[in-house]
């Protein structure tokens, strides 16, 4: 079964179009960055696999469920979504375990008094993260760094079999967003990690778990393919509309302004 399967995805917004017939396959298991500029149709796409957004053409499935012929709900409780979005429309005086929790409904707060067995739950998730100690203090007042890593935690607690990330290191100091992403190394290693995706603009941000990259341009499919292949000066240029190089340093990519002579390297994963 395949995580997700897009036939020819075409979504329009008021005559205009946002996606052209998009297909596109994920693999369960698999780790996949969709990368391309602001505008580029990254955030529509998400919403139509997480069920948010309808495409005006075409056909979806989203771990074995054909939209259209299942309850998208329910859908939603077996896949995870960390966002940059979710900081300020969760309740700030919630706790950070409190917001862990709510994410075994997918809700933003909580409505219901839960179980021991889910409070433990909620503990375990936090644990994923080496973040226990941050459990009963208001989400509020955690640093950016700290209110990301209790988003995964969040998004962790129902085990879901898909995890999207969505410009996740958004408004992270250097330092914070370093840390995020070693936290997302280290559960991308794990064998009972979720089928991971990343979206970003920022290449260095795709690390060495990263498997297979996507790229968009004004709503189409530029390429998609294995992150080595994938991540070069010219499909980098077409994608982002500029004339740039890539290089690598061993540890990340990284995108250079200049003439686009190709200087990306292989990397173990």
């Amino acid at each position: 079964m395949n995580a997700v399967e897009l036939h020819d995805i075409t979504f329009k917004r008021k005559g205009r179009t946002i996606l052209d017939r998009v297909s596109w396959t994920i693999q369960q298991g698999e780790h996949w960055a969709l990368i391309g500029a602001n505008g580029s149709g990254k955030t529509t796409l998400l919403k139509i696999v997480t069920g948010y957004e309808w495409p005006s053409e075409g056909t979806v499935s989203v771990l074995g469920r054909v939209f259209g012929e299942c309850d998208i709900r329910e859908l939603r409780k077996t896949i995870g979504w960390v966002s940059s979005a979710l900081e300020s429309r969760l309740p700030q005086d919630d706790t950070a375990l409190d917001v862990v929790e709510s994410g075994l409904e997918a809700t933003l707060g909580l409505y219901r008094q839960y179980s021991d067995e889910e409070r433990a739950r909620a503990w375990e998730a936090l644990s994923l993260l080496n973040s226990e100690g941050l459990a009963d203090q208001p989400f509020g007042v955690l640093s950016q760094g700290e209110q990301q890593r209790v988003l995964i935690a969040r998004a962790l607690v129902c085990k879901p079999t898909l995890l999207v990330l969505d410009e996740p290191c958004a408004g992270l100091d250097p330092h914070a967003r370093r840390d995020f992403l070693d936290d997302l190394a280290r559960l991308a290693e794990r064998e009972d990690a979720p089928t991971l995706l990343l979206v970003t603009h920022h290449i260095e941000e795709i690390g060495g778990w990263v498997t297979r990259v996507c790229a968009l341009k004004a709503g189409r499919v530029v390429a998609q393919g294995s992150t080595r292949d994938l991540l070069t000066s010219e499909i980098l240029s077409k994608t982002f509309d500029m004339n740039c190089r890539v290089e690598f340093d061993g540890a990340s990519y990284w995108l250079r302004p200049g003439l686009a002579h190709d200087t990306a390297r292989t990397h173990s994963v």
